[in-house]
């Protein structure tokens, strides 16, 4: 599990921000560094609220702080819970984001697809669970489980042999760090006409 510093507006990991992103041309070391600010004081102790929080980072709150402190919250990095914010440990986030809370993934992992989605769910889900910083085997391992488990297998109309086939042969999405929206919104709207 690893956590990647995206841009907290479109979430790019590089310096190249999508057209119309509020942080573009905002370089990655600031936005590495609004992290680190973040995620130090954080990785020591909770926190009461976000205005505790402001006074424990070394530099000056700024947007981008703000920003990357609802991105972590966004994400359930960040979590507030019994009264505090904290920081996950690995395996609670891990469990935490193996199933998404969020439409239009939320649906694909509930209801399972159903032949005609097959590609565009299977998609999404790599493309998730990469967003989210799983490794390949984390991701491998939680998506073979989905297809067996919402029973999109046993509804059939895959080539490959196994579940597993299936997912190693969309591997390249993980590699890429392709995007899981498009996919996700196009499945579920199969997924929807079909189950209703």
């Amino acid at each position: 599990m690893r956590l990647r510093y995206r841009c907290p507006g479109c979430r790019t990991t590089s310096n190249l921000h999508d057209p119309g992103c509020e942080f573009e041309g905002t370089d990655r070391r600031h936005i590495e560094k609004a992290y680190t600010d973040l995620l130090g004081p954080l990785s020591i102790r909770d926190y009461d609220d976000e205005d505790a929080l402001r006074e424990a980072v070394p530099e000056r709150w700024s947007g981008l702080h703000a920003a990357v402190f609802r991105r972590l919250k966004s994400d359930q990095r960040v979590v507030e819970e019994d009264g505090s914010l904290r920081l996950l440990a690995p395996e609670a986030y891990r469990d935490r984001v193996s199933r998404p809370t969020f439409e239009p993934l939320q649906t694909i992992y509930e209801s399972g697809s159903v032949p005609g989605a097959h590609d565009h769910s299977v998609f999404a889900m790599i493309a998730f669970y990469e967003m989210v910083g799983l490794s390949w085997e984390e991701a491998r391992e939680n998506t073979i489980e989905w297809l067996e488990e919402s029973g999109t297998w046993a509804r059939g109309g895959f080539e490959e042999s196994s579940p597993g086939e299936l997912v190693d042969s969309k591997k390249h999405v993980f590699e890429e760090g392709y995007g899981w929206k498009q996919a996700a919104t196009e499945a579920k709207a199969v997924i929807d006409r079909r189950v209703s």
